[in-house]
């Protein structure tokens, strides 16, 4: 097909949402709860749906003043996500509904827009319980501003973090990114310095026992790059990239091979288990590692 009309092909399937452009294709999976697909350039960037995270790996300093029992409500929360509504709208149009099958069937292939917008929200398996949503905006070009708001409620334990967190299907080559230089942490940032920095692989901090690492704070932009795919075909070996950058304030990111469960479960650093995949979180808010 060809984008000639700077518009966005609007694809209303029986249980996804999809956004086409020149160089990329978005899919949004009602079943899933969230953007399944997130394909630029040919190239597919995410490996599992991206949700609300909740949990990063517990430290010494954790486990000694046990914070990891205090807060172990939040680890079953980011393990297990529970959409509980999803919200659409085209252009100006808000729709009631979603436009599933049958509905879906008054729609043709040639639906084009300005703009969509689709959130969901996810309710935390907490006692009690609390909601987070997702919010997609996706303009002409194909940009797309992810928003993530978190509605706190009384008698909940501390955070450990809040963010979203994207799991990419190989391994990232490194990644490059504005921002504090080094590893940084709310009550680790003393004698950072802001600049350019780029970081070869995906390095993990060998601790005796693995644990919570890798956080940069105050990022204004992040650049993931990759050259291996999970499609066999695809032999080009060329670099290919991803970026994010900053909406009105900075954000916090780690880039790692592993999960926070993956950590969580390793009491040995040869435990962890061969690096396969991008573990990318983008956090609003961390609790550091000394225990503030």
């Amino acid at each position: 097909m060809d984008y000639t009309n700077n518009q966005l092909h609007i694809i209303y399937g029986d249980a996804t949402f999809g956004v086409n452009g020149k160089d990329f294709q978005y899919i949004f999976s009602y079943e899933r709860g969230g953007l399944e697909s997130l394909k630029v350039h040919g190239k597919e960037w995410l490996y599992r749906v991206p949700t609300p995270t909740f949990w990063r790996a517990t430290t010494d300093n954790d486990r000694g003043s046990g914070f990891n029992l205090k807060a172990a409500q939040w680890l079953g929360a980011d393990m297990f996500t529970k959409c509980t509504d999803i919200h659409l709208k085209v252009d100006r149009h808000d729709f009631a509904e979603l436009p599933i099958a049958p509905f879906n069937n008054k729609f043709s292939n040639h639906e084009y827009a300005k703009s969509a917008e689709i959130s969901f929200t996810y309710q935390t398996l907490t006692t009690p319980a609390t909601n987070a949503k997702i919010i997609y905006n996706i303009d002409d070009v194909g940009h797309i501003k992810v928003t993530m708001r978190y509605y706190g409620k009384k008698g909940l334990p501390p955070l450990p973090v809040i963010g979203i967190r994207l799991i990419m299907p190989t391994a990232a080559t490194g990644f490059d990114y504005e921002g504090l230089s080094g590893e940084t942490y709310p009550d680790r940032m003393a004698g950072a310095k802001e600049g350019k920095f780029h970081i070869d692989g995906l390095p993990v901090t060998e601790y005796l026992v693995p644990q919570e690492n890798g956080m940069h704070m105050q990022t204004k932009k992040l650049t993931i790059n990759r050259e291996t795919t999970q499609n066999n075909v695809d032999r080009t070996n060329e670099k290919f990239s991803l970026s994010i950058q900053q909406a009105e304030k900075p954000f916090n990111f780690s880039c790692l091979p592993y999960t926070a469960e993956e950590l969580e479960n390793a009491t040995h650093i040869e435990e962890l288990p061969l690096v396969r995949r991008t573990v990318l979180v983008i956090a609003g808010a961390v609790r550091g590692v000394g225990g503030n």
